[in-house]
């Protein structure tokens, strides 16, 4: 993956998860955790597994915002992002993470995807969390960072 962060993206911040599908870092002193993906692909219990181990991140500290770049993506998974918004994302709320910051992959197709998926998500889950989450897209980690 071309796409890595540079030294100066993750000053003040510690790799704490190094695995074949994602690289997690945290920095207590910011309150953030940032997960880039470093496959074009991650199949969904693999996803999972990653996020579950986040999730422990989370609870073990003082977190408020997660950082999720998924530029290395060429492939979108439905059931994937349902799991992720729906259920870990809630989970998240309940140990002070509400804001989030998403990095999408370059190409226009992937976005649109991200849309027409969010869109059905809010309609099959009239209870959802979107309204006391504060989401924003960024086109880099330091973008991520400072927003």
């Amino acid at each position: 993956m071309t796409d890595v962060l540079t030294h100066s993206e993750i000053d003040n911040f510690d790799l704490v998860l190094d695995l074949r599908d994602a690289s997690v870092y945290t920095s207590q002193g910011h309150k953030i955790i940032i997960c880039r993906l470093n496959r074009d692909y991650v199949a969904i219990e693999e996803f999972k597994n990653v996020f579950q181990q986040i999730a422990e991140i989370v609870k073990a500290g003082d977190y408020e915002k997660f950082i999720f770049d998924k530029r290395a993506l060429r492939a979108f998974h439905q059931p994937t992002m349902e799991w992720y918004f729906i259920h870990w994302k809630k989970e998240m709320l309940k140990h002070g993470v509400k804001t989030h910051r998403k990095i999408l992959p370059a190409e226009k197709w992937f976005e649109k995807m991200v849309q027409i998926a969010k869109a059905q998500i809010l309609e099959n889950y009239p209870d959802n969390i979107i309204d006391q989450l504060d989401i924003q897209y960024c086109q880099s980690i330091e973008e991520a960072i400072s927003k």
